[in-house]
């Protein structure tokens, strides 16, 4: 019997670590070649372990029964020739794209600092350079590939900012951006087959959120250090899921938390935990599927 993702070919942003590196690892071990970028190349370039390479080299481990493998891409995602000499790459190598998982995001390091916005640089913008302005351009590349071959699945990583005020000014407004964005998108997509949808992540524990509930938990919102954490892996178990579902098109345009939708396709964390919905504390998605109104606006 073949791997669930045998053929499929699948680039996830940002992924030396985190949720990144999470779904590269998920979707290669179900039989995805898997274009993994990021930034980090040599462990120690950044203050938390992981690197591309790193994580590609992963995916060829888990992937080794399934024909899954990782391919790492150094890539800057603030940079558009870069960005563009990854698509060419995954053209002239695979000649297909089945799966963009936009992930990328520039946290600043000032995150958790209580300040208002005007106290803070202006160089907070690199949340909105690299985390809403980079899921366009990546998903302007991606849609390239993906609309001759009439399919294809864009999926926005996204939380519940757009109802619950989270880390200040500019991730809340990179974080929500990106949701309206997949669900134009999907307008525009329709016709090509091509699904579109943002997944609202809760508590991940990943290397940096690890980090920082260590060093700087009474800084952070109680609405996020009550919630369950999951694992990296658990949002990958999602998209895998997504790939495979045959009416994926019925959710296009949606946000969806993605514990809510591990629930519906019976999907568990990696020690079999049910994550649980935040939905009662964090709020509801704004978009749903554009199948499931008239008001595309056209």
């Amino acid at each position: 019997m073949s791997a669930p993702l045998a053929g499929k070919v699948a680039v996830v942003t940002g992924a030396s670590r985190g949720i990144g590196k999470g779904i590269a690892l998920v979707l290669a071990e179900q039989g995805a070649t898997v274009y993994v970028t990021g930034r980090t190349v040599k462990e120690g370039d950044y203050y938390l372990p992981g690197t591309v390479g790193g994580t590609a080299t992963e995916c060829d481990e888990r992937g080794r029964a399934s024909g899954g493998r990782g391919i790492a891409v150094a890539c800057d995602h603030g940079d558009d020739a870069a960005v563009a000499a990854l698509f060419d790459q995954v053209k002239s190598n695979s000649g297909r794209l089945d799966i963009l998982v936009n992930n990328a995001f520039q946290l600043s390091d000032d995150l958790l600092d209580g300040k208002p916005f005007f106290e803070k640089p202006l160089s907070n913008l690199e949340m909105w350079d690299v985390g809403v302005r980079s899921n366009y351009t990546a998903a302007w590349h991606g849609a390239q590939i993906m609309a001759p071959q009439k399919s294809g699945l864009i999926v926005a990583i996204s939380g519940f900012v757009g109802r619950t005020y989270t880390y200040g000014v500019v991730f809340g407004t990179s974080k929500s951006a990106v949701g309206r964005m997949a669900r134009d998108m999907a307008i525009e997509l329709e016709s090509y087959n091509i699904a579109s949808l943002t997944l609202w992540q809760g508590l991940t524990l990943t290397e940096k959120a690890q980090d920082n509930l260590a060093k700087m938990r009474a800084q952070m919102s109680t609405s996020i250090t009550n919630m369950t954490g999951s694992s990296v892996e658990h949002p990958g178990r999602v998209i895998a899921a997504l790939a495979t579902d045959p009416d994926v098109m019925q959710r296009s345009g949606g946000e969806f938390i993605t514990a809510e939708l591990a629930q519906e396709y019976g999907i568990t964390d990696i020690d079999g935990r049910v994550i649980p919905s935040a939905r009662a504390t964090r709020g509801a998605p704004l978009w749903g599927p554009i199948s499931e109104n008239d008001y595309h606006g056209k």
